[in-house]
């Protein structure tokens, strides 16, 4: 049907008469969209079948990737391109009177993921299944997603991002595969048959049930599962109201708590109630995600001690890290396993991917909570962290200071990252910079202690979905040029190498670059109203907001260029566009300053006739997977700008480089590696290098001010924060940033690299004025983006931490 334009015509029309009742005329683009999901489904639905089947029949090992975000964005045109069904669709859509994407447009971003963590995991799915390996994802299902971002008066206000509101063409409600997951209650311990038996009473029980999202990969017959899992209550309300109207009452609370453990997407935290409801969460996934995966293994029937020989379970960041003491709870309470026994199947199940380096962001739980919480998972955590200890002070002792440093409990805390590297025999970090600063900062004595565990998987994007289906064009062109082999073997755009100096491909590829920024130039026109040049350098930071990120450093440059032209109004210019997308945590309000900032800057940049079109800012809100897909095949610069040794690793960075926008940025995270590619002739650095960074740390020696008063280009926009002028209409409107940068010492060295930063954006403008220069860069940088496909980073993983292999389809068994 998809394979021909005729078939899919005929067959589209009858589905939308039989499913819905309507002829073509009276169709609305979210019949359409609606439609056409369905039918995609039911084409895999064979297929999907036939992939659990083969996992089964060959008995290959199989990976489970629990995430508390995937952050997927559409599905419909990233399937339609995985299937080979693209060409066929638009095509018959275009002679039934409709445009393939108005109609991806009636899909909403699945609100399943915030930044490069849901996003990083979401392209792990897709490699997995194009790879054909035996890869599974394990999430919640949340009915709200972070926030619906709107910028009201240049402030973020957050509402709900209802994304389940109109339902979801692509999952399937599983309430056959419901799990019961147990929360509170006390633990009850006897002795039975010579053994030590514990038991868990009085406890509060909830339903998980799943809905599984198929995971097409490309071009074969995988069907890979993403599980999510919804709670509902576990009671019925008719015996509840039967008991009497205290009980129905106590019901209705009680499904309410219920169904807040999968309502919302990082609640806010700040307090009691909902830090309990993220452990709450946490506990939820890795309880429920590891029955069903026990339940699928016992289906092989092989003793448990074979465990990791069939099942590989990767936490991705520390939220699943309960899998650990979930899964010593199972083999214990209910497989009959003896402690070294079930630590063994454990520590050769598990393993770890670490995400950060700030101390802020390595998870730590109230021990009464977890106490009280989950009882008896907390008598595991406690008996791991006093064997670790024992195990220590037998070792070192006279070591005493490394119980503290390393014991997973500590004082009134329980350490989330500890129990992950004792618990695990793999910890990686995600590229070549954090995993040595893993090794040899933030987790040292970890890593002296089990030097084997420790790895670097540098992260990856599918070039899929970022290339192929964010910018066919480009896609088009090297398929022309090299073939299309690349898009199995993504290490082939080196390829183009042998094309960066040829005059033909270089406009070929400016071409396609200016296509892309009218299209998104339209954009700006229809929700902005402004009007951008689209022969202006498009310089954008799409990211999450933090102050490591330095947004900030971004902002006060481009105050600084407003400074510049309102001082030289005739001079010449490079015309500038700059671009933002960002949302801030709510609670974060510093970052929620910066936002309005932007807003500010750009309000005046835009609406001053004298600036005369040399500059623009614009801040698109509601940044989203599907907003990045129309801004990164547009950008000319990248602003990848992190405080050196603070990000882990950006996958943002790699989808601008496989686009073919230049890199502005410091000396951190995959940048360190982009750079080890493309050298100094392909990219901007400037800045702070991690080590000097670091040192600065531990010895001092910076001092905010005295940057302040030594440059006046800083002092001048530092000042415009807090005095009246064309940013500032009272001082309080910005002093918390004034406040964090002075009075605070510039926490991530923003002043300490603003210098630096503006003359590396001088070097940025001269060389945008060699046109053919500045392409035979951007092709470099396409060139070199094979390197960082999520296939090569699967590959590594599947090799080096899972050992696993890909399965063949049913049908070539």
């Amino acid at each position: 049907m998809f394979n021909n334009k005729e078939l899919f015509k005929t067959a589209f029309k009858e589905q939308l008469v039989s499913r819905l009742g309507k002829n073509m005329d009276e169709a609305t683009p979210a019949d359409i969209y609606k439609i056409l999901g369905t039918l995609i489904r039911e084409v895999i639905g064979r297929e999907w079948a036939e992939t659990n089947q083969a996992y089964k029949t060959q008995g290959e090992k199989q990976v489970y990737y629990f995430s508390m975000e995937f952050l997927i964005g559409r599905l419909l045109g990233n399937n339609l391109l995985n299937l080979g069904m693209l060409t066929t669709v638009r095509d018959g859509l275009r002679d039934l009177g409709w445009n393939l994407e108005e109609i991806e447009e009636q899909e909403p971003d699945a609100g399943l993921g915030n930044g490069g963590l849901g996003r990083l995991a979401a392209c792990f799915m897709d490699s997995l299944a194009s790879l054909g390996y035996a890869g599974h994802g394990c999430g919640i299902r949340y009915k709200y997603g972070l926030f619906e971002q709107k910028i009201i008066d240049g402030h973020q206000v957050e509402l709900p991002d209802d994304w389940l509101q109109k339902g979801n063409v692509w999952e399937e409600r599983r309430a056959d595969k419901r799990i019961e997951v147990r929360f509170w209650g006390r633990v009850e311990i006897s002795e039975e048959d010579g053994r030590t038996v514990f038991h868990t009473v009085d406890y509060e029980r909830v339903w998980a049930v799943p809905y599984d999202v198929p995971i097409i990969g490309y071009g074969d017959l995988h069907v890979n599962t993403l599980r999510l899992w919804s709670a509902e209550s576990a009671m019925d309300p008719a015996k509840m109201r039967m008991e009497g109207q205290r009980s129905y009452h106590q019901f209705l609370d009680y499904n309410r708590s219920v169904e807040s453990i999968s309502e919302f997407l990082y609640p806010d935290d700040s307090g009691y109630e909902g830090k309990l409801l993220r452990l709450k969460q946490q506990y939820f996934l890795c309880s429920a995600g590891l029955q069903s995966v026990l339940r699928t293994f016992e289906k092989l029937g092989l003793s448990y001690h074979e465990l990791p020989h069939k099942v590989a379970v990767h936490i991705n960041d520390t939220h699943p890290t309960l899998v650990i003491p979930e899964l010593m709870r199972i083999l214990i309470d209910e497989k009959g396993f003896g402690w070294d026994e079930a630590w063994d199947v454990t520590t050769r199940t598990v393993s770890y991917t670490n995400h950060t380096l700030l101390s802020e962001a390595l998870e730590k739980w109230p021990v009464p909570m977890v106490r009280e919480l989950l009882p008896r998972v907390y008598m595991i955590i406690e008996e791991i962290n006093k064997r670790f200890c024992g195990m220590l002070l037998e070792r070192f002792p006279q070591r005493q200071d490394l119980v503290s440093r390393m014991a997973m409990i500590e004082g009134d805390q329980v350490k989330m990252a500890h129990l992950a590297i004792i618990g695990s025999y793999s910890v990686n970090g995600v590229a070549q910079l954090h995993t040595e600063l893993l090794k040899n900062d933030v987790m040292k004595p970890f890593y002296e202690l089990y030097p084997e565990r420790f790895n670097n998987k540098t992260n990856g994007i599918t070039h899929r979905r970022w290339l192929m289906h964010a910018n066919p064009k480009l896609s088009q062109l090297i398929s022309d040029s090299i073939g299309t082999d690349w898009i199995r073997h993504p290490h082939q755009l080196l390829r183009l190498e042998s094309f960066k100096d040829d005059p033909s491909f270089q406009e070929r590829i400016m071409e396609i670059k200016r296509g892309n920024k009218l299209r998104l130039a339209a954009y700006i026109q229809q929700k902005q109203g402004i009007a951008v040049d689209p022969a202006s350098i498009f310089d954008v930071q799409v990211k999450r907001l933090h102050g490591y990120k330095r947004q900030l450093m971004n902002i006060l440059h481009v105050m600084h260029l407003y400074n510049e032209i309102k001082d030289q109004p005739s001079a010449d210019r490079v015309p500038r566009t700059f671009i933002f997308g960002a949302k801030a945590a709510p609670g974060y309000y510093l970052a929620k300053s910066i936002i309005k900032l932007i807003n500010v800057v750009a309000d005046v940049v835009n609406h001053d006739p004298q600036i005369n079109g040399k500059l623009k800012v614009l801040f698109l809100e509601n940044y989203s997977v599907s907003l990045a897909e129309k801004i990164i095949p547009a950008a000319n610069v990248s602003e990848q700008i992190s405080t050196a040794g603070k990000e882990a690793s950006g996958t943002g960075n790699m989808k601008f480089m496989m686009n073919g926008a230049l890199t502005i940025g410091t000396l951190d995270g995959a940048n360190v590696e982009m750079h080890e590619m493309l050298g100094d002739d392909n990219m901007f650095l400037f800045g702070l290098r991690s080590e000097e960074v670091t040192n600065y740390y531990k010895f001092g020696g910076y001092l905010a001010r005295e940057v302040y008063n030594a440059d006046a280009r800083i002092k001048r926009v530092m000042d415009q924060l807090v005095s009246p002028g064309p940013f500032c209409c009272h001082e309080q409107e910005f002093g918390m940033i004034y406040q964090s940068i002075l009075d605070h010492n510039d926490e991530f060295f923003v002043l300490r690299d603003f210098a630096d930063y503006a003359k590396t954006q001088v070097a940025v403008e001269q060389a945008f004025l060699n046109s053919q220069s500045w392409a035979s860069k951007s092709i470099a940088n396409i060139a070199h983006a094979g390197y960082f496909s999520s296939d090569c980073t699967i590959n590594r993983y599947a090799a080096d931490i899972w050992q696993i292999r890909p399965v063949r389809p049913l049908l070539e068994v």
